[in-house]
């Protein structure tokens, strides 16, 4: 059955099922994949952020990008603000694809995304990217109470949006609803009840992000009972950007190594 979805009064056919969730295949056969990697973007991203890696990582890695409400296929659908509204349908969602050995990946926004969808299963491993940790202090001002050009100005100059998008006025009344809903979700985020993890962890940043230190990220490691491990990479708060091939063989090795 199709859900039907109201954005601005108009109802809109989204797809059905769980399919709407994750991204293309990007045209890479995966039948022989080991592991299974769901990848969460930055506010405001979506699929096409991770397509170099679906593409890059086969076919022992079957990368599943995720598709939050509010963006690419789902831009007439309301992002969630609040990520005890977000993880039932999201872990429903996924519940499906978990038929073989699984890890979460996230990036900014998506780190903590990642983080609590991974303490309602059991993955391999689950690795966090360019976002302090959840019981870390945030001493940097918040986005989500800005004006609008203060809040624009301040995205681009994290580097993940294009200045030609940023540009394009049409364009942004679009995306700035997904956007202003990521980051008060981002912002607005405590971590919810419930027990570390039992299955490795590896934090990754750029050595020049604003966003988080090497302390702040080194919080990660309170978050599991098991092995930690943290990387950083040259680059600043995009440094994964258009899947670099030091950071694809860093993550491959941190996933074929736990599963295997």
């Amino acid at each position: 059955m199709s859900n039907v979805v109201r954005a601005g009064g108009t109802a809109v056919q989204a797809p059905a099922g769980n399919a709407r969730w994750f991204g293309g295949d990007a045209g890479v056969d995966t039948r022989q994949a080991t592991v299974r990697l769901f990848c969460f973007a930055h506010a405001g991203g979506g699929a096409a952020f991770f397509r170099p890696w679906r593409i890059g990582l086969a076919p022992e890695i079957d990368v599943r990008p995720v598709i939050l409400p509010g963006r690419e296929s789902r831009f007439r659908e309301a992002p969630y603000q609040r990520m005890e509204q977000l993880l039932d349908p999201l872990c429903a969602a996924l519940e499906p694809l978990l038929d073989l050995p699984y890890a979460f990946f996230g990036h900014s926004l998506g780190a903590i995304v990642a983080f609590e969808v991974a303490r309602r299963f059991d993955p391999a491993c689950v690795v966090v990217s360019g976002r302090r940790a959840p019981r870390a202090p945030n001493n940097r001002r918040l986005f989500r109470s800005l004006p609008d050009a203060e809040f624009l100005a301040a995205v681009g100059g994290l580097g993940g949006t294009p200045p030609e998008i940023l540009g394009q006025p049409d364009l942004i009344r679009v995306l700035m609803p997904a956007l202003r809903g990521d980051f008060e979700l981002n912002e607005t985020y405590r971590p919810l009840p419930g027990p570390r993890l039992s299955c490795p962890l590896a934090a990754y940043m750029g050595a020049g992000d604003p966003e988080v230190g090497r302390p702040e990220l080194l919080g990660w490691h309170e978050e599991t009972t098991n092995e930690f491990t943290m990387r950083v990479f040259a680059g600043g708060h995009f440094y994964l950007k258009g899947g670099r091939a030091d950071v694809t063989s860093a993550l491959r090795h941190d996933l074929v190594r736990v599963v295997a």
